[in-house]
């Protein structure tokens, strides 16, 4: 499977080195970028072919990711539209829909098809994401199999049957580290204020969220017994989990979240405007 990237950036440059870690050869990857230090840092890290635009080349390839930010990629995609075979196109830029996608990336006005949408988050670059992926029905199921060989390179993938429910994906998940990345730092300021030093604080509390995760995705129960198991009647976390109810923090965070997926439709629509 060859598979050119358009964009040469920290995601693309994520899945190249995940891909070749899981037997992708260099050869068979190539990357579009018109940053010179970026060809040049990719090809040296990676092996792989560095081209300033899409020639011939970078064109004879199974499967084209999209990887620039969403508000560059009208521009970025004109030139090869209406020049694509029936290669699977890949995006993973956040927004956009695969409608706009296919118009931008088709001829005269026929839209192009072949496409899957997808979010990957942050922790792909160390390969412990989570992905997102909706196919146009138009890729089939050797497209299908191809997005997720390729997304699995950087950790866990998830269809959905809905390319609405990918805005939903974009808020639990793509955004999700986020949330945690703010637990942590409100567990590790709580530390400080019990009178731990910084490095102890920040030990504690990355530790105990790493841990916790770990422990639920190794468990068949659901969070929630988890949960129960750790709180004694009468106990300290009883107290703890007493006062996140009482401020209101479960709903909070689900309000955030629907937050997030109402962004998420309104970028989309900004973004495919034109």
């Amino acid at each position: 499977m060859k598979i050119s990237f358009l964009g040469g950036g920290n995601m693309a440059a994520a899945l190249i080195g995940g891909m070749v870690e899981r037997g992708f050869a260099a050869a068979d990857l190539q990357v579009v970028d018109v940053g010179a230090e970026t060809r040049e840092r990719i090809a040296a890290r990676f092996g792989v072919r560095a081209v300033e635009s899409f020639d011939e080349a970078a064109l004879a390839c199974d499967v084209i990711v999209l990887a620039v930010k969403p508000q560059q990629m009208r521009s970025a995609l004109a030139p090869i539209a209406g020049r694509l075979s029936g290669q699977i196109v890949i995006s993973i830029a956040a927004g956009l829909r695969i409608a706009d996608l296919a118009r931008w990336l088709g001829a005269a006005g026929a839209p192009y098809a072949r496409i899957v949408r997808c979010m990957p988050n942050t922790p792909a670059l160390i390969g412990a994401g989570v992905t997102g992926l909706y196919a146009d029905p138009a890729v089939g199921a050797s497209g299908r199999e191809a997005a997720a060989r390729i997304l699995s390179a950087v950790g866990s993938v998830v269809w959905v049957a809905d390319e609405a429910a990918i805005d939903g994906v974009t808020a639990v998940s793509g955004s999700g580290p986020a949330y945690v990345f703010h637990f942590i730092e409100a567990l590790e300021a709580a530390g400080r204020a019990l009178g731990f030093d910084e490095a102890a604080a920040r030990r504690l509390a990355i530790d105990t969220v790493m841990g916790a995760a770990k422990l639920a995705a190794a468990s068949d129960d659901p969070p929630g017994v988890l949960r129960e198991r750790v709180t004694s009647k009468g106990g300290t976390t009883e107290a703890a989990l007493a006062s996140l109810a009482a401020a209101g923090w479960h709903d909070a965070l689900v309000a955030a979240v629907k937050a997030a997926a109402a962004r998420g439709r309104e970028l989309g629509e900004q973004l495919g405007k034109g």
